[in-house]
């Protein structure tokens, strides 16, 4: 797992989409002033660029180096590499249950797979890299569905805030969602994976 020390120090560094708790107005005033100041020359190289970017990608999927590393491998030589990165990353399952609006953010989603509360098509799984696939079923588990974890969903309404993506259908009254789709890469997520395989090519 990803261990994060700060999270605001890094998104003053990354940008503020790299974390779900850093998306607010306040932070947001907090980065443009800084903006504004004047700086050094720090992560004006190409090498600066491109690593800033990889972290960005690292830090938003709560991935580890080995992790990342792998997942440009598998879709360097693709036709499409972005587009087969990005698919890699958006369905691993805890990135599935974020999406689904059944975890707030996609560190709650990691763990809630790790403790074992996640089904795919009715089998536990407790790997959250684990991929879907479409037409899998992504559930939380009965016995799990007492837990303060999940209390109130409902209510939170978590999938309509946040908005589910078009290739997945979700239930939260039943706590479930069903892959119908594969995730298209459009280029306006906020994050140039071109770059991060300029990265990992050099």
């Amino acid at each position: 797992m990803l261990i994060i020390k700060s999270k605001y120090k890094i998104a003053k560094r990354l940008g503020a989409g790299v974390f779900d708790q850093t998306q607010t107005q306040k932070f947001s005033l907090s980065e443009a002033r800084a903006k504004a100041k004047p700086r050094g020359r720090r992560g004006g190289s190409d090498y600066g660029r491109q690593l800033i970017e990889k972290q960005r990608v690292r830090y938003t999927y709560g991935l580890s180096e080995k992790h990342l590393s792998n997942y440009v491998q598998k879709s360097m030589h693709a036709q499409k590499p972005s587009a087969a990165l990005h698919k890699l990353l958006e369905m691993r399952v805890d990135n599935v249950v974020y999406r689904a609006g059944l975890a707030s953010t996609r560190r709650a989603a990691r763990q809630i797979v790790s403790h074992g509360h996640v089904l795919i098509n009715g089998r536990r799984t407790t790997i959250p890299s684990q991929m879907t696939r479409k037409d899998d079923v992504v559930s939380i588990r009965e016995g799990s569905r007492t837990s303060a974890l999940f209390a109130g969903l409902g209510e939170k309404n978590e999938a309509e805030r946040r908005g589910v993506p078009n290739w997945l259908e979700t239930d939260v009254s039943l706590l479930n969602s069903k892959v119908v789709g594969e995730p298209a890469y459009t280029g306006t997520e906020g994050l140039d994976y071109a770059t991060v395989f300029e990265f990992y090519s050099r």
